[in-house]
């Protein structure tokens, strides 16, 4: 396996990362600004959305899209990865919220509710998830194309997909879970989403549906790795590093791969699932390069 960390990473991803990430932060500066008497609300949702971050979702959703399409695909990608970062964005705000895990810190400053205030933060959430649809319903896309999109959104964000898998988190504080289980929380609360990014590029770039199998093989595999890997960094990285409080898991009591598995198990579990997504790609076709590359990236990144 490679060994591309935050400090290594290839010149190609690191461009991609930051072409992708500028569109983004473009996209979602235009829909989010303030024609409203609500300041605070439009306030807490560009802080909450337009703040440090990987914007790894919305990347996903050029790099499948581009993989299948090419390049000249990007701009009938913009609103569909501005959707996925406004859904990330809101579950973020909520996550930290004093009812669910009750964090004070956030990409490196004070999360959303410390800054402003719970109920403040509520509504930016709220409004930040519906915000994601009108992108969507907007999308210069054809229709049946569009509705595919919605579709797959809202199954990952809501009581099937994301929500699922906090409300599962939440229930599992002080609670024993086995490895099966642990795993089913996680592809519900972080895979679910990175999966749809994916499969929404995908869909959005004219997968066949062999080719959508792949991509959903992948972003799996990557969704879970990406939670393993949060969990080995909560464990051996510092708070300034991580961006987010550093041991905040095990201070709750909550199940992860490291306090399943040990910290060598976590990082072959890591490794393993870092192979399911290459193989996956194998049987994508088009050009993978940069999926390749991200895959890598959520595997050994360092924060």
């Amino acid at each position: 396996m490679s060994s591309t960390t935050a400090a290594a990473m290839p010149a190609k991803l690191k461009m991609f990362l930051q072409t992708s990430g500028q569109q983004v932060e473009q996209t979602l500066t235009t829909a989010l600004a303030d024609h409203s008497s609500a300041e605070a609300l439009f306030a807490a949702m560009n802080y909450a959305a337009l703040g440090p971050g990987k914007r790894l979702r919305p990347a996903l959703v050029y790099a499948a899209a581009q993989a299948l399409a090419g390049k000249d695909v990007a701009s009938q990608s913009h609103a569909a990865a501005a959707a996925l970062e406004c859904v990330h964005a809101y579950s973020l705000v909520h996550d930290d919220l004093p009812a669910m895990d009750d964090d004070a810190l956030r990409r490196g400053r004070a999360t959303c509710h410390i800054q402003f205030d719970e109920a403040t933060a509520i509504l930016a959430g709220d409004a930040l998830q519906t915000q994601a649809f009108e992108l969507l319903a907007a999308a210069d896309l054809p229709a049946e194309l569009k509705i595919r999109l919605i579709t797959e959104l809202a199954h990952a964000s809501g009581a099937r997909g994301m929500v699922a898998g906090q409300a599962i988190d939440l229930a599992a504080v002080d609670h024993a879970l086995a490895l099966e289980q642990l795993e089913e929380m996680h592809r519900l609360k972080t895979g679910a989403l990175i999966s749809a990014s994916a499969r929404i590029g995908a869909m959005i770039g004219g997968a066949s549906d062999e080719q959508l199998t792949a991509i959903t093989r992948y972003a799996e595999a990557i969704g879970l790795a990406f939670q393993v890997q949060d969990d080995i960094l909560d464990v051996t990285t510092d708070t300034e590093t991580l961006g987010k409080t550093q041991g905040a898991d095990a201070a709750r009591n909550k199940p992860t791969y490291v306090s399943l598995l040990g910290l060598d198990g976590a990082r072959s579990k890591a490794d393993e699932l870092h192979r399911e997504a290459t193989g996956a790609l194998a049987r994508l076709g088009g050009n993978t390069a940069i999926l390749q590359q991200l895959a890598d990236y959520i595997v050994h990144r360092d924060h």
